[in-house]
């Protein structure tokens, strides 16, 4: 009976010491502009990469999402992150533990061999009081720590999404560009041909076959470099998907896809709600809040409570009829100790100053990254008309340019400078259509907001002792 009102006794207590700490809420620091400079009439998807309608690229993501090992890793850090919320607010339930002993003493003497049996049985419980709120602040602290893991992991698969649609299409323009090499290889050496023929009879000089033969080679040389990057970015998206290079087999597309029409930005407060490097930024100043909070409780008294149940009998079958209960109480005040909780709780001061200031960061990085994709891209379409007449016009000038070439009215110097501004402003048009789809790609990550992702399985060793098996 007296050892069941001492039960009761303990729980009760710590129940008083359970104290809830609230999480506080703050404004943001930073007061932003609501309306971006423009805006589209499409809402941004939260897989926003299908507004492509390109199958392949849909599909390379797919698999880089379940296979990616940058991934991966940040599904690992949330696993850590949940392990430490949960090792901490174990220190809120009482520590419970039980022990058993046997022990045998044999001893001789003149009467003969005498033979001892002890046996021994208890449980200790030991619970802090968490009076000041120093548990339940670090409690909190470590599970807003997870919920930060969680939002670092949509922003690990939006950037992965947009490095790997962005590679995809960088690969699609060199593929493009190796096309239009060997069109303008096959026109150069077809023109090399005809200025020998014209050097034979005389109607050509020894420098103009030279000057042709140069451009030549210079387009070999860009065709050489053309084909390196082109390996380079398979190589790369093998990497995204979590494949060694040369293992990925990659359809032959070779065509941009439509642009789709432009997203709608919104408001500069529904991004700041939505895009979750910012939402980690946020819960990190809130979890370094926590801990200050906890640094001040470690400064006052510790209250600690124990209590043991112990029998110790000769007798295994009496070992559990006689039991002694004690229950002890334990106060720890800080005297002195160097100013070294002091110096704690300001060192944690600062960290949530810095939590913050990084907050502010990511949310005035946020929106100058939407203005800056929505003014490249409204420049980028210019661009690509200026380019376009550019080289509708250098078309133009060079049949004139090879017509007054054929007819003796001209150096042959202007007629491959001609030649070889078509043949540079039908690379640039090429290269000015796939930065056009990149800027469009850094909108949408930077108005992405994140879906719901599959949990790959963790790695153990004894899956991988399985696997390797």
């Amino acid at each position: 009976m007296k050892i069941s009102k001492s039960i009761f006794a303990v729980s009760f207590i710590c129940l008083l010491s359970a104290c809830s700490t609230s999480i506080n809420k703050f404004n943001s620091p930073v007061t932003a502009v609501e309306k971006f400079s423009t805006t589209g009439s499409v809402p941004v998807a939260e897989k926003w990469w299908l507004a492509f309608n390109d199958p392949v690229l849909n599909n390379l993501i797919d698999q880089a999402l379940k296979q990616n090992f940058n991934l991966r890793a940040a599904y690992d850090r949330l696993a850590q992150a949940r392990a430490i919320a949960k090792k901490t607010g174990a220190e809120l339930v009482p520590q419970l533990n039980g022990s058993f002993a046997a022990t045998r003493n044999i001893s001789k003497g003149n009467s003969g061999q005498t033979t001892l049996d002890q046996f021994s049985a208890g449980f200790a419980a030991s619970y802090e009081l968490d009076l000041w709120g120093r548990i339940r602040s670090g409690m909190n602290a470590a599970e807003l720590d997870q919920k930060a893991a969680q939002e670092d992991i949509q922003s690990a698969a939006i950037s992965l999404t947009a490095e790997l649609a962005s590679t995809w299409y960088k690969l699609i323009d060199q593929r493009l560009q190796s096309a239009l090499l060997d069109r303008q290889i096959k026109i150069n050496q077809d023109n090399v041909n005809i200025l020998m023929m014209r050097f034979k009879l005389g109607q050509a000089r020894a420098a103009d076959v030279l000057q042709q033969k140069q451009l030549l080679q210079s387009t070999f040389a860009d065709k050489a470099t053309v084909l390196a990057n082109i390996k380079s970015f398979e190589y790369q998206l093998a990497t995204l998907m979590g494949k060694p290079a040369n293992s990925l087999v990659l359809p032959e597309k070779m065509n941009f896809p439509a642009l789709p029409p432009k997203p709608k930005t919104g408001l500069s407060s529904e991004l700041i709600q939505r895009r979750p490097d910012i939402r980690k930024a946020y819960l990190k100043a809130q979890a370094a809040d926590q801990r200050i909070a906890a640094a001040i409780a470690d400064r006052f008294p510790k209250i600690s409570l124990s209590a043991s149940i112990n029998s110790n009998t000769a007798d295994l079958q009496s070992l559990f009829n006689n039991w002694l209960a004690t229950l002890a109480g334990n106060l720890v005040l800080p005297l002195i100790d160097g100013h070294r909780r002091v110096a704690e709780v300001e060192r944690n001061k600062a960290i949530f100053s810095e939590s913050v200031n990084q907050y502010a960061e990511a949310i005035v990085s946020s929106i100058q990254e939407v203005e800056t994709a929505l003014i490249q891209e409204q420049q980028q379409w210019l661009f690509l008309d200026k380019v376009e007449q550019q080289l509708i016009l250098s078309r133009e000038a060079n049949e004139q340019l090879q017509l007054r070439y054929q007819y003796g009215g001209l150096d042959f110097l202007r007629v491959l400078t001609a030649r070889l501004s078509v043949q540079s402003l039908e690379r640039s048009r090429i290269r000015a259509e796939r930065e056009l789809i990149d800027f469009r790609i850094n909108l949408y990550k930077a108005l992405a907001g994140g879906w719901p992702l599959q949990v790959p399985v963790q790695y153990t060793p004894q899956n991988l002792i399985k696997e390797n098996s």
